[in-house]
């Protein structure tokens, strides 16, 4: 039997999977056999032809974990499965008896096992097994990860710890990530007082970083569902900002920030000249990270022909 520690959230995008990817890497120095699993996964992609979910995907590539990837994301939440659920042409019971299988044959396998929650903690709880439940039937170790802030994280850390104390799961640290450098230790000092009367440990986590927080320029294609003219590199960078272009176009030059997306209507034939061409001088190269072009009009002809030559 494994050492258990299950990966609570009072959100999507607390830092989870970056909490997880980085317990991973630690454990993995101490302990032979290190498992990883999510139960419930939302965000379902395909991989070798297999449908799992993403940030199971990505522990398995990165800790040559693959040969498990079944087990690792037992129960993929894909549109309309609600509805499934709620109407009974996809059986509760046998979902939560699916991911709790599954964590115990990983839990047979392993020195030390990563149970990874999937939004707050009340996900799950239309088919019967919400995170505070997976938690207390596996008895692991709870890590409930935050967001940033101090009446945030103490307000929205209570809310979920009432579904975790409803289901005799014990919560014991909380993590706090996205914590701003320069007042990480005053932050600290008044959480840890907020919690003292829980007995919860409170944990330090990453602080907010542009880096971590941003996304890159494929990740907004993939949102918007567009198709992304951009090499590898491109569709990598980190956006740091956005403007809208509804200046004049000298003012939106003025405007440009480090690696800006610039939302351009298809009419502005003149701002989209502009802009392109600044794309080509070194000094605007680091301000414009990208283009995305709404409309109903068709880009002219030679527009498009400035905008393919400039590379951007």
């Amino acid at each position: 039997m494994a050492r258990k520690i299950f990966i609570a959230a009072t959100g999507m995008n607390s830092g989870k999977t970056t909490t997880s990817l980085s317990l991973m890497h630690m454990a993995k120095k101490k302990y032979p056999r290190v498992g990883f699993i999510k139960p419930i996964g939302p965000k379902p992609v395909e991989f070798n032809g297999q449908l799992a979910d993403k940030d199971a995907v990505v522990i398995a590539r990165n800790f040559n974990l693959l040969d498990d990837l079944s087990l690792m994301s037992p129960f993929v939440l894909q549109p309309g499965d609600t509805r499934r659920i709620m109407d009974g042409v996809l059986n509760r019971d046998e979902i939560a008896q699916k991911m709790l299988d599954a964590i115990a044959e990983l839990d047979a396998k392993n020195d030390f096992l990563i149970i990874e929650g999937a939004g707050h903690t009340g996900v799950g709880t239309l088919f019967g097994c919400n995170n505070a439940r997976i938690a207390r039937e596996t008895q692991a170790t709870v890590l409930m990860v935050t967001g940033g802030g101090l009446g945030n994280v103490v307000d929205s850390a209570q809310m979920n710890l009432a579904l975790f104390q409803k289901e005799q799961a014990e919560v014991k640290a909380i993590l706090v990530n996205k914590i701003i450098p320069e007042k990480r230790e005053q932050t600290l000092k008044y959480l840890t007082m907020a919690f003292k009367g829980e007995d919860i440990r409170v944990i330090g986590g990453f602080n907010y970083h542009p880096i971590l927080a941003n996304p890159t320029l494929r990740r907004i294609a993939s949102v918007l569902d567009i198709e992304l003219h951009a090499t590898e590199e491109q569709g990598q960078r980190i956006i740091h900002n956005v403007q809208i272009g509804a200046a004049s176009a000298q003012r939106v030059a003025e405007l440009l920030k480090e690696s800006t997306l610039l939302i351009i209507n298809s009419s502005r034939d003149e701002l989209l000249v502009t802009i392109s061409n600044l794309y080509q001088l070194d000094e605007y190269r680091d301000k414009i990270a990208g283009i995305i072009i709404p409309g109903t009009g068709v880009i002219s002809h030679i527009t498009q022909k400035i905008i393919d030559s400039s590379h951007v």
